[in-house]
């Protein structure tokens, strides 16, 4: 349950000791340095020194202790964490100012002026103007992978935000956004606090998601009670989308449709019969009911359904009763620590049905990269490739954002990364049809939004649901991730049986 590190190359906050439980919706100004800034070494601290017009103005409040100084080379701002509050310093103008949360004392043309901390003196530029978005996400722990490719793709979003794009348009104005995320180690006790906190302490104008429906269901849950508005692209569990969240948006498609593609394209390549294994999640629980629904639509036997506690360390004793089955189809659900473990054992126990269908994974080129031949002809659902024609009027085609992701961190997105960045993008689109910051009319715009992105239309129904958007599939050919359904953005055409089953080990 620690706060997310401040990545100088992207402008991702972080904090140590205290997180900054500070109401900053002006957080992108100013401090210090303008006015020649020196630390000196004390016997308990660090001191903020030459901060003198400050320091006189408010002594008590502005605090002489330096607990913190984070540096932002992307838009040139400095940000010192002292005792009381916060310093900040902009050097595109020299703007400098000191908030505590409540009051925010600014450096302007009349000299040192007090002002609460959400309004603005009619001097101050557009640049002051701030949007918060909270986020907790899954830096560490069992959903370590995921959890980071959705960091990554909501800082590209405000990276691009602040950037590029010049700020969100809100009305007449431009605001920038800042991003507050927290890593809840994929524990959901830590979703609740740092949730609450976020909410509470850092007073966040808006949530998004954090990776998995589980954890998503808790974020939703203190969202909900807070009247919050929470948008996702990691929470597809049809249960989320039945308990009266009037605030839940979410973009991906529900966990119910993974498997309906694969299934169906199977059964028409001749496949029979099917086993289903899965952890005991929301997430997974969903996908494996659509399994039974869809393998009995498309004609498939189902001759078991393994269920298995959250967190086994392995999986053989499942695969074990899978191979003794002998089905032509094997579906397995759960996410990327899953995957692994099911590819595993089925090498161990030279299990090779004529299709494997895993439910997380075989659209990250880390399951590639760590299991090599063991996750060839493995064929997975997928949210969205960057092969895929879908384009919007901001951020482009799936390709732009593809070259966006790597040009930013350095290798290619997963559906989780893009989809993050795609549910930054839902909220950015409903504040700027909103005209307005305000919960209750950017709520109306999201319920009213339909709109192509990179990611694909994006519109919700009276659940908040993407429900309309179609699940892609793709399969593991020489190495390559490959679409192969639907047919129009499918790069090759599937291989079923896979050769000597899922993996050539020629």
């Amino acid at each position: 349950m620690r706060p997310v590190e401040f990545e100088p190359s992207t402008g991702a906050r972080a904090a140590r000791g205290r997180l900054w439980p500070l109401a900053l919706p002006f957080l992108v100004l100013a401090s210090l340095f303008a006015f020649g800034v020196g630390r000196a070494e004390a016997a308990d601290c660090q001191f903020v020194l030459g901060f003198a017009a400050l320091q006189s103005a408010a002594p008590d409040t502005v605090g002489e202790c330096l607990e913190n100084e984070l540096h932002h080379p992307a838009d040139g701002i400095t940000r010192q964490q002292t005792t009381e509050g916060v310093l900040l310093w902009r050097k595109a103008d020299n703007h400098t100012s000191f908030t505590d949360g409540h009051r925010t004392w600014v450096a302007g043309p009349q000299g040192l002026k007090q002002r609460p901390v959400g309004d603005r003196f009619a001097w101050e530029s557009d640049a002051d103007r701030v949007i918060r978005v909270g986020a907790v996400v899954s830096e560490t722990g069992r959903f370590v992978e995921e959890g980071n490719d959705v960091r990554r793709g909501y800082q590209l979003w405000a990276n691009w935000i602040n950037g590029e794009y010049g700020g969100l348009k809100v009305g007449d104005a431009r605001h920038r956004v800042e991003l507050v995320m927290y890593d809840d180690a994929g524990e959901a006790a830590a979703t609740r606090t740092l949730a609450e906190r976020l909410i509470t302490e850092d007073e966040v104008d808006f949530l998004l998601g954090p990776y998995s429906s589980g954890l998503t269901q808790i974020a939703l849950e203190v969202a909900d009670a807070h009247g919050q508005i929470l948008v996702t692209a990691s929470g597809g569990a049809e249960s989320l989308f039945t308990q009266g969240f009037g605030s839940f948006f979410a973009v991906q498609t529900p966990a119910a449709q993974y498997t309906r593609s694969a299934l169906q394209l199977l059964a028409g390549e001749g496949a029979a019969s099917v086993v289903i294994a899965h952890p005991d999640t929301v997430f997974a629980n969903s996908v494996a009911d659509g399994a039974r629904r869809w393998a009995a639509e498309s004609g498939l036997n189902v001759l078991a359904v393994h269920e298995y506690p959250q967190g086994s360390a392995e999986l053989a004793t499942i695969i074990a009763a899978a191979k003794r089955l002998d089905p032509d189809v094997f579906v397995g659900g759960g996410h990327f620590n899953d995957a692994i473990l099911f590819l595993q054992a089925a090498r161990e126990l030279d299990f090779r049905p004529a299709a494997m269908v895993i439910t997380v994974g075989p659209s990250n080129p880390l399951l590639v990269e760590t299991l090599g031949a063991d996750a060839e002809y493995v064929i997975g659902p997928t949210q969205w490739e960057a092969s895929m024609g879908y384009a919007g009027d901001l951020i482009g085609s799936a390709a732009d954002y593809a070259a966006r992701y790597r040009a930013l961190w350095g290798h290619d997105p997963t559906y989780q990364a893009a989809g993050a960045s795609a549910a930054a993008l839902a909220l950015h689109h409903a504040i700027e049809a909103a005209g307005t910051t305000d919960s209750a009319s950017v709520h109306r715009a999201l319920r009213e939004l339909e709109v192509d992105t990179f990611f694909g239309p994006i519109s919700f129904d009276e659940q908040g649901s993407n429900s309309e958007r179609a699940m892609s599939l793709v399969q593991i050919q020489g190495g390559q991730i490959l679409v192969v359904a639907p047919s129009a953005a499918a790069a090759a055409a599937i291989v079923y049986p896979a050769p000597r089953g899922v993996r050539d080990t020629a």
